[in-house]
């Protein structure tokens, strides 16, 4: 069960804040010390959180629960916790505190600047790549000073270039610190410190209790999983106009517009509401030909590339959960949105005279660089026809749900038409190939996204489905499915989609097996990724060989995938 945690690998957060706590200040960037760092309009180290001993830094452990960060040291201790999404309380004792701008280019139009707020005992630093100001207003007795000011607390503005404020080590102090954006009235604590932290812990057990009821001794991991996705949710803020997990309050902090769907499916049972918006989140920027962008964030829509039509497959998962009771106006309004997504990939990704929709870039399919997409850019794969069959089949069943039985027949016939094209034209007989849809030869790839059309399950005629599932079994590492065998010659320990293990692939495959009939099979795939995720946490990805994570280590699907997988076999084992 959950107790604590570093912060070397998942930040320190709060649901509905844009900042977080973390020594991870940029891409594969640790710094020696915790820092405020905000994730509006891009990854941005504001404030530097120093502890200290005397007059200089003191290296203390620190460790984290879901309701308090605690720097321990000898000479004293520090804690912070979150009074709101935008503002933190921190107390000291014995250590003192160093808040200074991050390390940077100071320029008239870049920086962290520091003055004095000549209202209340505060310090206000405004950041510019944010546009916000963080406000420290001193709560305790103890005066606080700035780099070679006299007393900060008696000074109306700091002197030029002074860039921090020291709480001073020996007593005791405490501080807010606020992020907001435009003025605001001094602040007034109105609820104590240890308040702040019973009332969060009491918000986080609820929270677990409603995601993860199903937790047990033998899914320990789920704590912790459930912390990841709550302490990424987002308020809703520029581009995100509904709260938003993001992928991750490190580097990875943006919603890209396949990662939703398993953050969704983890939320259906304990959180509906916030699920369906995760749904949704990338339908709200939808272009005119129905793709969805690549990926949202506060301050940006990318729409250069999409990603995989999996979103009939989730939709359908979604439907499935006992907790999302969607009303007719909700259905109505998915369908929709749906059938603009399938609309774009038969209008607009496939060839004349072509029945196989194809991909225009390996970004496209989310395994950016998949070894299939050596034989070339623009391919019509097996995985994409399995994943708009399996669309397209949802959408028959919202349209006869809806009463609309003409529309029905429609995805019906076309679901068929792509079901037959995908055998006769991309099964060789062993294998699903790629081919170029302007000319070329199929080629054949060892990657594992040449096995996951398996999502389509039982729909697959016998022999393919049979074997397909043997040449899973190829990808199998004693951590989980490696996505390129470790014995090809094209792995990379660290290669991206070139080798390392990844949560998306798991849970579709796992999925496909399962319903293939493949039980035991997918008993083992879901049972190497949940203890692969007990062991190395909840990274971008995984060493196929060694299990070790790899990049971003707090990746929101992969705790995502750990509580579908988790939940799932704690329903088949406990009646």
């Amino acid at each position: 069960m959950l107790t604590t945690f570093s912060i070397q690998g998942i930040p320190f957060s709060h649901p509905g804040s844009w900042f977080g706590i973390s020594p991870v200040v940029a891409e594969n960037t640790h710094a020696d010390d915790p820092h405020l760092v905000s994730h509006q309009t891009g990854m941005h180290a504001i404030l530097r959180l120093e502890a200290r001993d005397g007059d200089g830094r003191a290296a203390a452990d620190v460790e984290a629960t879901p309701a308090r960060l605690r720097w321990e040291h000898p000479a004293g201790q520090i804690e912070l916790a979150y009074e709101s999404a935008d503002t933190v309380r921190l107390r000291g004792t014995g250590l003192g505190l160093r808040i200074a701008a991050a390390a940077g280019t100071l320029t008239p139009f870049s920086g962290t600047y520091l003055y004095r707020d000549p209202r209340d005992r505060a310090f206000v630093f405004t950041a510019y790549e944010t546009g916000r100001r963080y406000r420290v207003t001193v709560l305790g007795a103890t005066s606080a000073t700035g780099a070679t000011s006299v007393t900060g607390a008696g000074a109306e503005l700091l002197g030029a270039g002074e860039r921090h404020l020291d709480l001073p080590a020996g007593g005791s102090w405490e501080v807010a610190i606020e992020e907001y954006a435009t003025s605001r009235d001094p602040y007034r604590a109105t609820v104590g410190f240890d308040d702040v932290v019973s009332r969060v812990t009491a918000a986080f057990d609820a929270y677990l209790e409603a995601v993860a009821p199903w937790r047990a001794a033998e899914t320990p991991a789920a704590g912790l999983a459930t912390y990841v996705l709550w302490s990424a949710t987002v308020a809703p803020a520029g581009f995100l106009a509904r709260p938003a997990v993001l992928m991750s309050k490190h580097w990875m902090d943006k919603v890209w517009s396949w990662d939703h769907c398993f953050n969704a499916l983890a939320l259906a049972a304990g959180d509906p509401a916030l699920a369906w918006h995760q749904f949704h989140l990338p339908f709200d920027h939808q272009d005119p030909t129905g793709a969805l962008p690549d990926s949202v964030t506060h301050s940006e829509v990318l729409h250069n590339f999409v990603k995989p039509p999996i979103h009939g497959w989730a939709l359908a998962r979604l439907r499935a959960e006992p907790g999302m009771s969607l009303t007719r106006p909700q259905l109505t309004d998915a369908y929709r949105r749906l059938s603009r997504w399938t609309t774009f990939w038969l209008t607009q990704r496939r060839a004349p005279g072509h029945v196989l929709p194809h991909y225009q870039h390996g970004n496209d399919s989310g395994w950016d660089n998949s070894t299939t997409f050596d034989a070339g850019r623009v391919l019509e794969t097996a995985d994409l026809a399995a994943f708009l069959i399996t669309q397209l089949r949802e959408l028959e069943a919202l349209a006869t749900e809806l009463g609309d039985d003409a529309a029905a027949a429609g995805w019906h016939a076309t679901a068929q038409e792509i079901t037959t094209a995908l055998v006769s034209q991309l099964w060789d007989g062993s294998h699903f190939v790629a081919r170029d849809p302007y000319g070329g030869p199929a080629r054949r790839s060892s990657s594992l996204l040449a096995l996951m059309p398996i999502v389509l399950g039982a729909d697959l005629p016998a022999e393919i489905h049979t074997a397909l599932a043997d040449r899973i079994k190829t990808h199998l590492t004693a951590y989980g499915l490696a996505t390129e065998p470790v014995d090809s010659p094209h792995y990379a320990a660290d290669g991206y989609w070139r080798g390392p293990i990844w949560a998306p692939s798991t849970v579709l495959i796992e999925d496909g097996l399962r319903r293939a009939g493949h039980t035991e099979l997918a008993d083992t795939v879901s049972e190497r990724f949940r203890h692969l995720c007990e062991e190395s946490g909840f990274a971008e990805n995984f060493d196929a060989e060694t299990g070790a994570g790899l990049r971003d280590r707090a990746y929101t699907w992969t705790a995502a995938a750990y509580l579908v997988l988790a939940a799932d076999h704690r329903r088949r084992t406990v009646r």
